[in-house]
Parts: structure tokens; C-alpha cells; sequence
């Protein structure tokens, strides 16, 4: 143990955390409280560290995953309340998708309840500490990150209405513990901890120890890295902003501008771009679509890349960002009757029929019930009356409409048959006729972009 390190306590807290948060201790705190050591070494040293006009609370996330959950939330809510110290539990439903890691599930969900239940201006306290950077450096190496995922844990970032500190990440997690045992703190231990089917308990497990008996510094080495890496990515950003702003238009970017940088400045602004609208920066396979054929692409070929629930797509000249469609299968029933107004799932908007005496509708050849559902292929209907059933397909080639969008399209049904097209084109089996009595229009409102 480092002699500069040994002296975390609520002073050294205190002294921290007015570094981090100027405008400590006027400030709103809330740890992330698990119950293990970590975290009962942070609250605990908080409730010493902290006078009025400090406000001090915790929240304890409850994954339901283990046996021991509950008991587990009951442990924290009595250390919290020997420390007089407010608590909220939070239970979250863990419910992986195909493929996708339980650990990595779990992980979202508990910052998506955490992000939820903080206040206005709040910041959230977590217990991640040097070791733990440590092993977060080491998985994104080992999964091919660049710069920014290199840079790994901020001690300092926006986070919901607040921002998240984490201001143990200069201490060892051998501190924290010697901490605790000398303050006669009580904490749970987390089975789960010691399977190594997790790749970061096989790293804490297998792969740390045999570093440090080689490099005792590890930690505090890739620590610096990782900060080297924070401050080049803050460069990129900087250069990345730049060609952003050099390129937009609008909500959109110029094919051309892009197409003016070379290759590596090309996929940092695009990665800069994707991140700044608040979306999930793709793989390395995917950006190089994006920074390659996409933007190669002939002028009318309309491309787009998809990844998660994010499409980047290019139409004419310009690039734009749309949310994905749900998924295919996904229908809403819309009983028109009961309510003029049909709101559907993200990203298709919503649906209305407004009575209109000149209205290009049929009411009364409309069923009761409606169906409403996304593209899958194959689609067909009648835009003119005695005209032929034309392929949806052809429709939107015709008109241009652009690729992205043509996913994000409302279709209604009665049955199987196709009887609209967003607000775009209508099936002769509904349109209006000079007897028609009962008319109305039908609006799509699309979501915002």
C-alpha cells in the first residue's frame, strides 16, 4: 500500500469531492449503495465527511437475480438507517435479450432505475475505485475499443438530471477494505462475485493477480493511461465538433463535406456526430459502411446502415439519424370508433381520422377495428379507384420517399388487406366517393425527429 494512499477517510473525501463538485458541500449527493465493501466504505465516510448544507441519501438497486436479493436489501437499509442516512430500493426486472450478456443486461437496467430516481441537479456517488478501472481498461482492450473506450471511468460525467462522480478511483480497493475493517463497518458479500463465467470476475480473479506479481503499479499505471486516453479523446471531440459544424445542415451533415476529410478525421466526426445526437456509436464494421460505401454510394441510391435501434441513412445529399422501426411483428389495433386518435409505438408516431366533410375517406367502409404495423414485404393496394393493386414497393421508389423513413411508415390493415399508407396513398376500397356521407381525413403525425 502507497504511503500517499493511506489516508482516505471523510477528510480525504471532503477534499476530494471539493475538487470534483465546486460547489461542494452546497451540493445533492446520492450513492449507488450494493451493500459490499466498497460502497459502505463510501457511505459511511460520506455521513463523516458531509455537514449541512450537504444532502445525503442512498439507493440500493435490487436485480432480483440472486436467492439473496431481498436480504441483501434489507442489510442495506439497516446500515443506512444506523446511519441515519435516507434510502430508497429500487426493483428491476432483468430480461436479456437473444445473444446479449446477462451481465451487461444488468448493468443497464440498474443505471436506467438509477437515472430515473434522481432529482433535479442530483449527483450520483458510485464506489468504483483504481482496481476497478483497472479491469475496465483490460476488457476494453480486449474487445478492440478505441481511444474513448480506453479512456474508460470519468471520475466526473452528466448523468440523468445530474451528473455521476466517482470519486474513489485514486484509491486501491485493498484501502477501501482496510477502511472499513478499522471503522468495524458491516457489508454483504456477493456470491456471484466468484464466477468466473463473467469475464470481469475472471479478470479480478485469474488475470489481476498475476499482473500485480509481476508489476505491483499495475493499476496505478493503466490508471494514468487511461487518463492519457480521456485527454486525446477530448481533442478528437474537439476536432470532431469541427468537422461536424463544418458539415451540418441542419439536423443532417453534407455527404460531400465528409467526403472532403480524410478517412480517419471522416469516422471521427461520424462517430463524434452519432454520440452527440445521443446514440449508441456503432462497431467498427458498421462506421466503416458509413464512412465508405454509404457515403460513396450513387446519388439516388438512398443507403442506409442499421445497428441496434439506431439508422443512419443518406438521401440525396445529406445524412440523418432515424430510430429503427419495432419490430416486424409488432401490431397495434386501433378501434377508431372509441378514439379518433391512435397513438403508436416509437418510431411510428401517431394516427388521426379528423371528420371532414370534403375528406378523401370512407367512414362507413372502414371496419371497427383497424390494424397498424410496420412494413414486412409484399405489401399491395389500389391508389386509384378502378386502377391496379400496386406494390408498396414501387409506390415509395416513385415517390421518393427516403429509405429510413419508408421503415418508420404507419401501414393500416383490416385483415390482411393493406387500406393505408400513412397519409400518403389510399385503397380504393376506402376512398370517398361523390355519394359518400360520412367523410374524414386521416393525418400521420410524425415523431420528432
Amino acid at each position: 500500500m502507497r504511503a500517499a494512499r493511506e489516508h482516505f477517510g471523510p477528510q480525504w473525501l471532503a477534499e476530494r469531492l471539493a475538487l470534483l463538485l465546486p460547489g461542494f458541500p452546497r451540493v445533492a449527493l446520492c450513492v449507488a449503495f450494493s451493500g459490499g465493501v466498497d460502497s459502505t466504505a463510501l457511505l459511511a465516510a460520506l455521513v463523516k465527511a458531509c455537514r449541512a448544507p450537504t444532502r445525503l441519501r442512498a439507493l440500493h438497486v435490487d436485480h432480483g437475480l440472486h436467492p439473496a436479493s431481498a436480504t441483501w436489501s434489507a442489510h442495506c437499509r439497516a446500515v443506512a438507517r444506523q446511519l441515519r442516512v435516507p434510502i430508497q430500493v429500487l426493483s428491476v426486472r432483468i430480461e436479456p435479450a437473444r445473444g446479449s450478456s446477462l451481465e451487461a443486461t444488468a448493468r443497464a437496467a440498474r443505471y436506467h432505475a438509477l437515472a430515473a430516481a434522481l432529482d433535479a441537479g442530483e449527483m450520483l456517488l458510485t464506489a468504483h475505485h483504481e482496481d476497478d478501472q483497472l479491469e475496465t481498461v483490460l476488457l476494453q482492450l480486449l474487445r478492440g475499443a478505441g481511444v474513448a473506450g480506453l479512456a474508460a471511468m470519468p471520475a466526473l460525467a452528466p448523468f440523468a438530471r445530474g451528473s455521476l462522480v466517482r470519486p474513489l478511483l485514486p484509491c486501491s480497493r485493498a484501502e477501501l477494505e482496510a477502511w472499513a475493517h478499522a471503522a468495524q463497518l458491516n457489508w454483504v458479500e456477493d456470491t456471484s462475485n466468484a464466477d468466473e463465467r463473467l469475464d470481469r470476475n475472471y479478470l479480478r480473479r485469474r488475470v489481476v493477480p498475476t499482473l500485480r506479481e509481476r508489476w505491483p503499479g499495475a493499476a496505478a499505471a493503466v490508471a494514468r493511461s487511461a487518463r492519457h486516453a480521456a485527454e486525446a479523446q477530448q481533442l478528437l471531440d474537439s476536432l470532431g465538433l469541427m468537422d461536424v459544424e463544418r458539415a451540418s445542415h441542419g439536423g443532417s451533415l453534407a455527404a460531400h463535406s465528409l467526403r472532403a476529410l480524410p478517412a480517419e478525421r471522416r469516422r471521427n466526426a461520424l462517430r463524434f456526430w452519432i454520440g452527440a445526437r445521443g446514440r449508441l456509436v456503432p462497431d467498427t464494421r458498421r462506421l466503416e459502411q458509413l464512412a465508405g460505401p454509404l457515403l460513396d454510394a450513387r446519388p439516388d441510391a438512398n443507403p442506409a446502415v442499421a445497428w441496434g435501434d439506431t439508422i443512419v441513412q443518406r438521401h440525396g445529399g445529406l445524412l440523418s439519424i432515424v430510430s429503427a422501426p419495432a419490430a416486424a411483428g409488432e401490431e397495434t389495433a386501433w378501434a377508431w370508433r372509441q378514439s379518433l386518435t391512435c397513438t403508436l409505438p416509437e418510431p411510428f408516431g401517431k394516427l388521426e381520422l379528423a371528420p371532414d366533410a370534403r375528406g378523401p375517406v370512407d367512414l362507413s367502409a372502414l371496419p371497427g377495428v383497424l390494424t397498424v404495423r410496420a412494413r414486412r414485404g409484399g405489401e399491395r393496394l389500389a391508389p386509384r379507384r378502378g386502377g391496379p393493386r400496386r406494390a408498396l414497393k414501387s409506390l415509395l421508389q416513385e415517390a421518393h420517399v427516403p429509405v429510413a423513413e419508408r421503415a418508420q411508415l404507419p401501414l393500416i390493415f383490416a385483415g390482411e388487406r393493406l387500406l393505408a399508407v400513412a397519409d400518403l396513398w389510399l385503397d380504393e376500397s376506402v376512398q370517398a366517393a361523390a355519394g359518400t356521407r360520412t367523410r374524414a381525413r386521416l393525418t400521420w403525425i410524425r415523431p420528432p425527429p
